[in-house]
This record gives structure tokens, sequence and C-alpha cells, in this order.
């Protein structure tokens, strides 16, 4: 069973690598204004799982600048995920607000729609 999970994480990789779309391209005024709106954001996610993989093309292909995190192969990230956020599950978008307690968002489609209403305001 792990070397099928192994060989499906390939593949999606693969797949994911040769059909990357490309960013939306914005004048500067308006990228660094999205950028401010995302400053606060950071997606812990594995790389192979295929709901991260939908939510990275998301963030790629709107051009959006948020943080990063391998919760599978760095235990730093991991322990974060779970002490703060409260489930080893991925993806997961950890949103801080200056002034505001931090939020958790599990579930691909529930970032999505959440980074949709960020681009549109």
């Amino acid at each position: 069973m792990r070397l099928l999970r192994w060989f499906v994480g390939k593949v999606i990789l693969f797949i994911n690598a040769i059909t990357l779309p490309k960013p939306i391209q914005r004048d500067n005024i308006n990228q660094h204004k999205l950028d401010k709106k995302t400053k606060g954001l950071t997606i812990y996610q594995f790389e192979a799982c295929p709901f991260c993989v939908k939510v990275r093309r998301f963030i790629r292909k709107n051009n959006l600048k948020i943080n990063l995190r391998d919760a599978k192969n760095n235990e730093i990230f991991k322990s974060e995920l779970v002490n703060d956020g409260g489930k080893h599950k991925v993806p997961c978008l950890k949103i801080e607000k200056p002034n505001a307690k931090t939020e958790w968002l599990y579930e691909s489609d529930e970032i999505i729609l959440f980074l949709k209403k960020i681009i549109a305001s």
C-alpha cells in the first residue's frame, strides 16, 4: 500500500509539473495590494497530496504570495499544525491578522473559496 501511495504521489506531481498554470499578471500597484492582503497567510501541506496540489495550483494561477510549509517532512511545521491548528490534516490555511485570533481553515474547497474572496475584495 505504501509503494502504491508513493507511486500515485509521483504521478500527481509529474502531471502537475507538466500542466502548471501560468500566473495571472497584474500591474505593480494591484499586485502589491493583493500581496498585503495575503501577508498573514500560510498553507500547511504535503507535497504529493492531491488536495494540496489543487490549492497550490490555485495559488500559482492567481499569483498569490502565500507561505508554504511542509507538514509531512518538517517536524516543526507538523508540530505547529497539530498543536496550534488541532489536526494533522492538510491542506490547512493559517490565517494571522494583526490584533486578532489566529484561524485555521481546513478543506481545499474552503481554502480556495476564502482566497477567492480576498482576490475579489
